[in-house]
């Protein structure tokens, strides 16, 4: 008797650890496939397929889409394929129609909106760029950086660094800038919109926007205060042919060498992509600046993510550890928690600092000499 209930345990077990292996198994196919989605996204967008059912002005069903689409008509009856993972991925949903046809009809969520070629916060240009096989191979070298001294798996594909890249190819300067600004669009937008944000640049005579591209949200910032002179810096080749414009000024030059004097400077998402070292000689460049404008006491105001923040939910802090592994493989930069934040601010010479977390996975943080 006692053998007979031993033996059904056993394979009471042993049952259990098959479903246990196959649930693995399961879990590791997920993570192997995921890049797939990211890849779907980039085939729809390439399509036009969001701005297609966009301007339908009304859910469009399978055969409508295809229609539209242009498309090799042998590759027709496999859009529903495409269209199913984008459905459950989120980036649109199905809509029972109200007439007699069969077919359901597809409409864009909001996330999909962000993703219209003609939105001005488009988050395609962005989408773009980081699936751009430029940034993607990379990764492919991640484990044999971890076995040299290559800087980074970037100049391990390309045989040079991220910026070299980008000053020496115009194809990738040209999506790199475009991806720069459409972000900047989506953030100046929050910015100058929301009341905590402005109270940042309130009463300031002077600004610097270091490493501010081609200007985005300087000009938005410049736009909601008249009185505010704001100066663009950034490398020569980024900001040539850009012209002056009322309060808001263009200037070549060297982040690490000189930033023109101001009451504040304001950097966006730029330490990010350098290591301690660079930081704390950026932020003493920084200082400097705001003290030698002899007017005020300056600040440095820094929009960027601090890491392990306590209103993130669980995806938010996935996709910001994402994005530092992203920053480790392109530029050897990282994203930082508070602790290591205040240690730059502090080490730089800084007295104090405060980090408003209104920006969704980013957070304003104003530094104070």
């Amino acid at each position: 008797m006692q053998e007979t209930a031993t033996r059904t345990t056993v394979e009471l077990s042993n049952g259990e650890r098959k479903i246990e292996l196959l649930e693995a198994q399961a879990y590791i196919w997920n993570h192997i496939f995921n890049f797939i989605k990211s890849m779907s996204l980039k085939c729809a967008v390439e399509l036009g397929i969001p701005d297609i059912i966009h301007s339908h002005g009304q859910p469009m069903t399978l055969s409508e889409l295809i229609s539209a689409l242009q498309i090799h008509p042998s590759k027709s009856h496999h859009v529903y394929r495409l269209m199913r993972i984008l459905v459950h991925s989120g980036f649109f949903s199905l809509q029972k129609l109200d007439d007699n046809r069969q077919e359901d009809g597809y409409l864009l969520t909001q996330s999909c909106l962000l993703l219209l070629k003609d939105n001005p916060l488009s988050a395609r240009p962005y989408l773009l760029a980081v699936l751009d096989p430029i940034l993607t191979k990379p990764w492919h070298f991640l484990s044999s950086w971890f076995q040299n001294d290559d800087p980074t798996p970037f100049s391990i594909a390309h045989g040079k660094t991220f910026w070299d890249l980008a000053s020496d190819e115009a194809r990738f300067n040209r999506f790199f800038n475009e991806a720069m600004a459409s972000d900047s669009s989506l953030v100046s937008e929050v910015v100058i919109n929301n009341s905590k944000c402005k109270e940042v640049f309130k009463g300031l005579n002077s600004l610097v926007d270091v490493e501010g591209n081609t200007g985005t949200m300087a000009k938005a910032i410049a736009e909601t205060f008249p009185n505010l002179k704001c100066t663009v810096l950034d490398l020569p080749h980024v900001v040539a042919g850009l012209q002056n414009d009322k309060n808001l000024n263009f200037l070549g030059g060297d982040m690490f060498e000189y930033i023109p004097p101001a009451d504040a400077v304001l950097l966006t998402m730029i330490f990010h992509i350098l290591d301690d070292e660079e930081c704390l000689k950026l932020l003493k460049k920084c200082k400097e600046a705001i003290k030698n404008n002899c007017e005020r006491s300056g600040k440095v105001i820094i929009i960027d993510t601090v890491m392990e923040d306590r209103n993130w939910v669980k995806q938010s802090t996935e996709t910001i550890q994402l994005y530092d592994l992203e920053m480790l493989v392109l530029v050897s930069g990282q994203e930082r928690n508070e602790k290591e934040w205040a240690k730059l601010f502090f080490d730089a010479g800084f007295s104090s600092y405060k980090i408003n977390p209104v920006l969704g996975l980013r957070s304003i943080i104003e530094v104070y000499p």
